[in-house]
């Protein structure tokens, strides 16, 4: 389980050091998804929040913005509205945002769909949210198994690393993924209630950073988050039918709240 407490402290003291995080530049992916959303969307003149706002890389694509981080040594790299806040307890009322974006952040927050309840709760009804984590973190990063060579490692460990391209490969993730997709598909078809948003936890490393997601708590289907919001009577606007919806890959998804 994740310690609170130490994962804020890892992130006060990673981001204070400047070390903690790729620069997202303008050339950056997930800089370049999220402006074309923001411009397809027409929000540069709405208010939205960023859950998960790092050193404010987003803040100047739209006027009125607002960012939450448990960290608050980021504070000082924003210069719009900032509070320091856990995603799971956003100091707002309902109904309070047009729109929302969380980039590289729910695979580190420790009960992701309580974070989910909370953007949806403070967005206004036909409001946007912009989904883009680390879908699908690899177990074996808190250790840097990718990145540490075999001699760090007992016999478990070799065995450990040498399995990765395997565990990495399509075929593989096909066999692991796509089954649970049936089931959870059935799932929902059967289902007369909302469905949970299920995820794998895992122990993240607070005191090495090894490579990314070394940090994460939690691994996520993609597929979970379009069950978690349709099955609430959202419409998922990345993915229009059910083939495409089944086949999401890794990356942003974006929803419109129907309340």
């Amino acid at each position: 389980m994740c310690d609170v407490k130490k994962e804020k402290g890892f992130y006060d003291k990673e981001y204070s050091q400047s070390r903690y995080a790729v620069e997202l530049g303008e050339q950056h992916a997930a800089y370049v998804a999220l402006k074309n959303f923001i411009v397809k969307y027409r929000l540069c003149d709405k208010r939205c929040l960023e859950v998960g706002c790092g050193r404010g890389f987003f803040q100047d694509l739209v006027e009125d913005y607002t960012g939450v981080d448990l960290s608050d040594s980021v504070r000082q790299n924003l210069h719009k509205p900032f509070y320091q806040t856990s995603a799971t307890e956003l100091p707002f009322g309902n109904d309070e945002f047009d729109a929302i974006w969380s980039v590289y952040t729910l695979e580190h927050i420790p009960e992701p769909e309580k974070a989910l309840t909370e953007m949806r709760r403070v967005l206004k009804p036909g409001g946007l949210i912009f989904l883009k984590p680390a879908w699908q973190c690899r177990p074996w990063a808190a250790s840097g198994f990718s990145v540490r060579p075999y001699k760090d490692f007992d016999l478990r460990g070799k065995l450990v690393k040498a399995s990765i391209p395997i565990r990495n490969s399509i075929l593989f993730r096909s066999l692991y993924v796509f089954p649970r997709r049936i089931v959870r598909s059935f799932v929902y078809v059967r289902g007369k209630a909302h469905t949970k948003f299920a995820y794998k936890q895992l122990n993240p490393n607070y005191d090495h950073y090894w490579q990314p997601d070394s940090d994460a708590v939690n691994s996520m289907d993609p597929y979970e988050a379009v069950l978690w919001f349709i099955s609430r009577g959202d419409t998922c606007l990345s993915y229009t039918n059910f083939l495409s919806r089944f086949f999401v890959k890794t990356g942003a998804v974006i929803f419109r709240i129907m309340k």
